[in-house]
């Protein structure tokens, strides 16, 4: 059995440009300090794959290509890295101008190249993007040896149309290998097409609103036709979308609905339900610094008199009146709730969205 790390889509460098600037180069820098979790997530490994688009453009600090150049030199295991569409192989490429060290293996070429390992009777395989769109990469590829373990890294995407190396079920279940690793697709996920488990890891830390929740990195243990692959976490900040009830105090809904892990992650609350014009300026204020970055969205409805048919002689009247009579006499808390089963059930019976 084979231990790999593999990972894609580091984007190093990136803009963050819905950050301020000040906060856009601490997050460049936290994709730096990163690398520094990889390096010890590798330890024991035998291979490290790196899916592509290590760097988010051509625009490369010489602080990031040293930590880079700090991370491979902490992993004891042979790395390969096959460029995708934003780290693609130019004449200005760092993948060429710089020395990467003797256990760094970068293929460089639009076409399928393998290396064999002696040492793990292993085959890995894999190609460049030398230009943003590269096509099919996979077509009519059988691996030479089909009693090696073969492995293979790419960046593409599993969808027959796509410009970035489209990339097949027919084809990886024909390609003889044991895994292939991929990168481009942000989400992480494994794929079985016959003998082979292919895999994104997904990138390796959120930088946008499309990019929610946990990101990190595979772990595989590798087999012949029996590859396994498990998600490791890289612990940086996240970004969140929250859907709140704005109610009568939205600060105090706001508040309440705040994860514990707030501080140090990127929101977006959006306010629900029916209230009263809401202040986002205001708002946000309020809640400065509540969270490293935050962005308020209303998607409130306007607010309706929510007691106003009590004194109809009507199924609704009876309802209401019911459920006055107890608001009436409850305290804040049960009164919350109160109201809120009057908003669902008018809601219903008016044939609208129900507040969440």
């Amino acid at each position: 059995m084979i231990k790999i790390f593999h990972g894609a889509d580091f984007h190093l460098d990136s803009a963050f440009s819905a950050l301020s600037a000040e906060q856009a180069a601490q997050r460049r820098q936290e994709q730096r300090s990163a690398l520094e979790q990889l390096a010890a997530l590798c330890d024991g490994c035998d291979l490290v794959l790196l899916a592509g688009d290590l760097f988010d453009s051509a625009h490369i600090y010489r602080d990031t290509l040293d930590a880079l150049k700090r991370f491979f030199a902490a992993v004891k295991a042979e790395i390969f890295i096959a460029p995708g569409n934003h780290d693609f192989v130019s004449g200005g490429s760092p993948y060429l101008a710089e020395n990467w060290g003797e256990n760094v293996h970068i293929f460089t070429k639009p076409a399928i190249e393998r290396i064999h390992l002696e040492r793990l009777h292993c085959d890995v395989y894999g190609a460049a993007f030398t230009a943003r769109e590269m096509p099919p990469l996979l077509e009519n590829f059988r691996a030479s040896d089909p009693d090696a373990l073969n492995l293979m890294v790419l960046h593409g995407e599993l969808q027959a149309n796509s410009v970035y190396n489209a990339v097949t079920p027919d084809q990886i279940e024909s390609s003889g290998l044991d895994y292939l690793a991929l990168g481009h697709v942000h989400l992480g996920q494994a794929r079985q097409f016959g003998g082979t488990l292919c895999a994104w890891p997904g990138c390796l830390m959120g930088r946008g609103f499309d990019e929610c929740g946990q990101k990190g990195v595979l772990y595989v243990e590798a087999e012949k036709s029996a590859c396994r692959a498990e998600f490791v976490p890289v612990l940086t900040r996240k970004y969140e979308i929250l859907k709140v009830p704005a109610g009568d105090d939205p600060l105090r809904s706001v508040r309440e609905a705040m994860p514990e892990s707030a501080a140090q992650d990127c929101l977006r609350v959006i306010l629900t339900g029916e209230a009263e014009s809401i202040n986002l300026p205001a708002l946000e204020e309020a809640l400065g610094g509540c969270c490293y970055s935050l962005s308020l969205r209303d998607a409130t409805v306007p607010k309706q008199e929510l007691w106003a048919a009590c004194g109809s002689d009507t199924l609704r009247g009876q309802f209401l009146r019911n459920l006055k009579e107890r608001y009436d006499c409850s305290g804040e808390e049960e009164r919350r709730k109160i109201v809120l089963a009057a908003q669902l059930v008018t809601a219903l019976m008016d044939g609208r969205e129900a507040p969440l």
